[in-house]
């Protein structure tokens, strides 16, 4: 048996470890599996007999553990002060009491997924029955 230790960067919650388990369990070869998502790590013990490193590292790539998340940033100032300077996220209200910015909100469009990007979860499935 041997021992591969890898860095999941996108491995940040709970469920994300059931579904590197699941996906490592399954694996021909893999005979124990230790994740944290608090670490962010994952260690398996497989036959490399019957399974290579190479294999489980591009298992769990496929499915989105192996890259950091990539998410959009909000500027550093405020949208008032931002001039020409696109503000992304906040939809801004200014008042002519205030003259400044007292409210904003985020609109969000349904794209047919998560909204916060996770590895693992796609589109919610509607399954007819037969």
């Amino acid at each position: 048996m041997e021992t591969l230790t890898l860095d999941l960067p996108s491995m940040y919650g709970d469920h994300h470890v059931v579904d590197v388990r699941r996906i490592l369990l399954t694996m021909p070869g893999v005979a124990d599996v230790y994740a944290s998502s608090a670490f962010r790590v994952v260690e398996v013990s497989f036959d490399p007999a019957q399974v290579e490193a190479g294999a489980i590292e591009a298992a769990l790539d496929e499915a989105g553990y192996m890259e950091p998340i990539a998410l959009p940033l909000e500027p550093e100032v405020g949208p008032y002060q931002a001039g020409d300077t696109p503000t992304y996220f906040r939809h801004t209200a200014a008042y002519q009491q205030t003259g400044q910015t007292v409210s904003f909100a985020q609109r969000v469009t349904y794209t047919g997924r998560p909204l916060w990007p996770c590895p693992g979860m796609g589109p919610v499935q509607i399954l007819k029955e037969e």
